[in-house]
């Protein structure tokens, strides 16, 4: 089963090397968006399997794009895993109060990547 990712950040290089690593290595189908407005419509219009998005963007943060994918029932239940450079204690714990799937920190492994989203996950590679 081929998996499909949607990658949000307002960082075009960001979103390269996350979707590079997450097709080449995990062999999982990748759509990219560049705010979080964009990502609500996407995910309303075709849901993915999950998201991957970046805390810190213009306009629509992270957290505001969280809250907008939960207020509507056909994305509420896709798992969002939060991309951050943000990883102190206090920061950690507000995110974990979103009930996200998962925090990864910014700077990353871009190798890794798909292996630390799967177990965040919980799907098997």
């Amino acid at each position: 089963m081929i998996r499909r990712i949607l990658v949000v950040d307002d960082d075009e290089a960001i979103r390269d090397v996350v979707r590079t690593g997450l097709e080449v290595i995990a062999g999982w189908e990748v759509q990219v968006a560049s705010n979080g407005a964009q990502a609500v419509i996407m995910c309303s219009t075709d849901p993915p399997d999950a998201v991957l998005l970046d805390v810190m963007m213009p306009t629509m943060d992270g957290p505001t794009t969280f809250a907008r994918l939960q207020e509507d029932p056909r994305t509420r239940s896709v798992p969002v895993i939060l991309l951050t450079a943000k990883v102190q204690p206090a920061e950690r714990r507000r995110y974990e109060d979103l009930a996200v799937a998962g925090v990864l920190p910014k700077p990353f492994d871009p190798l890794g990547l798909p292996e630390q989203v799967a177990d965040l996950l919980g799907w098997r590679r």
